[in-house]
């Protein structure tokens, strides 16, 4: 698995590819974090909701794209072959791969931790700044970004073409993260309450708000399990 992981993070650190989508990402947060309407220096108030509300929205195109060549080039490419030939199973050759996508999502947040910093310094007293909830988001956004690379590396292990890969990554994050809770908002009661619970951006913001609850936590490391089993069972159906 470390061979894979290492091989992986390699790839991605010597290409072009993981430095214009983290300096994307970095530059696209930055403008709506402190130079665009509703920014954090008009709004008045020391806290990063702007950053936590946008974020997940760019992950939903920018996570596909980092996993979207993880397993199709390989199988375009034939090395897949090369992968069962060495002394690796199956999941190992899956958690190698979403470990290094996870590491590269961490790795992007990482220069974000200045948005905190910043605001923590020029709060009014300093330090006014609920400091949980930015925690909790955080936390959220790593689980966030760990279920999305989950999926980029499902729909990357059904196809063998990386835009047709991107595009069912990108909808599919998009369908379970705001999709699921725009239908919940046709229903009223306990049906709007279930379907809405159903979305990761119900998990998400309850995890914003400070309240670091099991379910949540089990709720969004279901879904990664789910779509890691379900890569899994695709590079089986390629090894036979």
């Amino acid at each position: 698995m470390l061979s894979i992981l290492k091989k992986e993070l390699y790839s991605f650190l010597n290409s072009l590819v993981a430095y214009i989508v983290i300096g994307v990402f970095l530059v696209i947060v930055g403008l709506f974090t402190w130079f665009f309407d509703s920014n954090v220096l008009d709004y008045g108030y020391a806290d990063l909701n702007n950053f936590f509300q946008l974020t997940p929205f760019i992950f939903i195109f920018l996570i596909p794209a980092i996993t979207m060549r993880s397993l199709s080039e390989e199988y375009k490419t034939g090395t897949i072959e090369l992968l069962f030939t060495k002394p690796l199973s199956e999941w190992q050759i899956i958690i190698g791969k979403f470990l290094a996508s996870f590491l590269l999502i961490a790795i992007a947040l990482l220069p974000t931790l200045l948005y905190y910093y910043s605001i923590y310094q020029l709060g009014s007293p300093k330090g006014n700044i609920d400091s949980a909830a930015v925690s909790g988001s955080y936390l959220g956004l790593l689980l966030l970004g760990a279920t999305f690379a989950s999926i980029g590396l499902w729909s990357s292990s059904i196809t063998d073409n990386q835009i047709i890969a991107f595009i069912i990554g990108a909808l599919f994050c998009y369908i379970i993260y705001d999709g699921i809770q725009q239908l919940a908002n046709v229903f009223t009661g306990t049906t709007q309450y279930f379907i809405n619970f159903l979305s990761l951006s119900y998990h998400y913001d309850a995890l914003g708000r400070g309240l670091i609850d099991s379910k949540n936590i089990i709720y969004l490391s279901s879904i990664i399990f789910l779509m890691l089993y379900l890569s899994k069972q695709n590079i089986s159906l390629k090894k036979n």
